[in-house]
């Protein structure tokens, strides 16, 4: 191998312990790297030139100085924040300006920065590859603005033609802003916790000679926001941090889910003749969650997205990435898709919300005597006395909402 990537980052792992985790996928990555015989790695990391760390930045320090102490050599390109549709920095600043008209802030939002776009990012990542002198050295790369985050956030208002009112306290507590930005955007609380105690040291590029070097235009952060919405816009968002396992409370792999069990379990069954276009309901099937919502009951759904946030789940606070497609691994809000079949048209959901116990919803379009029907199962594997509980609680809302999600299904 030529070169190899380092792009890991644990950060929305674990509140306390993920200086240990980062270490420890440095130390794995560095042993696969010299039995590979790889002959260079690039490295992204983050700017790291103030007197006082964050445990987030100190750590992406750290790796650095880890992968830059073996005989590989290292080009380190230490990024500020990095604006692009899908990044977690971008969907934050998304959410809190479209949601809140008036904003009652921490003081850290008058902290500098120096954001960059994907795009530029990108063209570091790759043209460094062409440049061999950039071996074994660092290089800080942020765009044109150096800007504080209410800047920012103000100015994303303004790319959205959005009149925002912000005003900063110096009474609110990390925790309490923490809990701020959890309630109010998509990020997850252990996500925000790290995120609040970066946000309150200052990221600015110090030798940005890195885009002179390789001939690039620094892109404005208006305009990596307004390229940003060009890709959410035409449905073109590749990826999103919402999609990562990570994303959830949960940490587990897909295929420990995949198989739905048959054994005790309770499941509630619907099943609904096709009267109309069967490609139709393959489509409304295709395009559940998200925007479009769950076809009956949606304020039952977000008050169950609500009391999830309550007690530390994900909510509804996802969405879904595309509103039209849908791939094995994806959210649909408090979702996760496991298998998406549209040959087939089949559909398995698994639960990440916070439950006794585990649950899978599927869907399937099916032919039966030359006559086309909407399958739909719900199933839940109770944990003890509380899930039996939980399951028989719900019970009477799931024979509305489960029903009137079937008939609606097929008639729209």
């Amino acid at each position: 191998m030529d070169a190899a990537y380092y792009l890991i980052h644990s950060m929305t792992s674990n509140i306390e312990d993920f200086e240990r985790l980062e270490e420890l996928s440095a130390k794995n990555f560095l042993k696969l790297v010299l039995q590979a015989g790889v002959k260079r790695i690039i490295y992204l990391g983050g700017i790291t030139n103030s007197d006082h760390l964050s445990k987030h930045l100190a750590s992406r320090k750290n790796v650095e100085e880890i992968i830059g102490g073996s005989i590989v050599p290292l080009t380190s390109i230490r990024a500020g924040i990095i604006v692009g549709s899908g990044s977690a920095s971008f969907e934050i600043i998304r959410d809190l300006v479209e949601k809140l008209p008036i904003m009652v802030t921490p003081k850290w939002l008058n902290t500098k920065n120096q954001p960059v776009a994907i795009r530029n990012i990108l063209e570091c990542l790759i043209g460094v590859l062409d440049h061999p002198e950039t071996e074994n050295k660092s290089f800080d790369i942020g765009g044109p603005d150096i800007m504080t985050y209410k800047e920012m956030l103000l100015e994303f208002a303004s790319v959205r033609g959005l009149r925002r009112f912000i005003y900063t306290v110096p009474v609110m507590t990390p925790r309490v802003s923490s809990y701020w930005l959890y309630f109010v955007t998509s990020t997850s609380y252990k996500l925000a916790v790290n995120l609040v105690n970066s946000m309150k040291i200052e990221v600015v590029a110090r030798n940005n000679d890195l885009a002179k070097l390789l001939g690039l235009k620094l892109i404005s952060y208006k305009e990596a926001v307004e390229l940003a919405f060009q890709k959410i816009e035409q449905n073109n968002v590749l990826s999103s941090w919402k999609d990562s396992l990570v994303s959830s409370s949960k940490e587990s792999s897909l295929l420990e889910h995949i198989n739905v069990p048959l054994n005790g379990v309770f499941t509630d069954v619907r099943e609904k003749l096709i009267t109309g276009d069967v490609e139709r309901v393959k489509q409304n099937i295709w395009s559940i969650g998200g925007d479009r919502g769950w076809y009956y009951g949606n304020k039952l759904w977000q008050i169950r997205g609500f009391l999830d946030k309550v007690v530390g789940g994900v909510g509804l606070r996802r969405g879904r990435t595309n509103p039209d497609n849908i791939h094995i691994g994806d959210t649909l809000d408090f979702w996760r898709v496991l298998a998406a079949d549209s040959s087939k048209t089949r559909l398995l959901l698994y639960a990440e919300m916070k439950v006794p116990g585990e649950a899978w919803l599927e869907f399937k379009v099916i032919e039966r005597s030359g006559k086309w029907y909407l399958q739909q199962t719900a199933t839940f594997r109770p944990k003890g006395l509380l899930g039996r509980l939980y399951w028989y609680s719900v019970l009477p809302f799931h024979f509305f909402v489960f029903d009137g999600m079937a008939k609606n299904l097929i008639k729209y």
